[in-house]
């Protein structure tokens, strides 16, 4: 498990500790609220020390990263991603010469439309 998911977990569990313990012993709203921050923030630092003796991030952040993997299919996503750029400016080309073709063709019909009528 992540160090961020141990650090959520124990925070939602103390706070609900916290409120427990806090709702059996007073009756003040504003006493109710400090006293459960309180004992929240403490479960808070609690799990942070036991992650920083326990946990080491440098081990576990060079093993679920690994630079090279994620460069090669960095390189291969780029190549792909040129290659469809020039497939894509290749239609665009021959669309837009078919669209000169066909108005060409249109105005030589309306100038023998017109030539017709005079």
């Amino acid at each position: 498990m992540r160090a961020e998911n141990f650090i959520a977990f124990f925070t939602v569990c103390g706070f609900f500790i916290g409120l427990t313990f806090v709702s059996v012993k007073l009756n003040d709203p504003i006493e109710i609220m400090l006293y459960t921050f309180l004992i929240t923030f403490f479960f808070y630092l609690l799990i942070h020390v036991i992650i920083m003796n326990y946990v080491d991030v440098r081990r576990l952040l060079t093993q679920s990263f690994d630079k090279q993997t994620h460069e090669e299919k960095a390189d291969y996503l780029i190549s792909e991603l040129a290659v469809r750029e020039k497939r894509m400016e290749g239609i665009l080309n021959k669309i837009a010469a078919e669209n000169v073709m066909i108005q060409k063709s249109l105005g030589n019909k309306n100038e023998r439309a017109k030539a017709k009528a005079a």
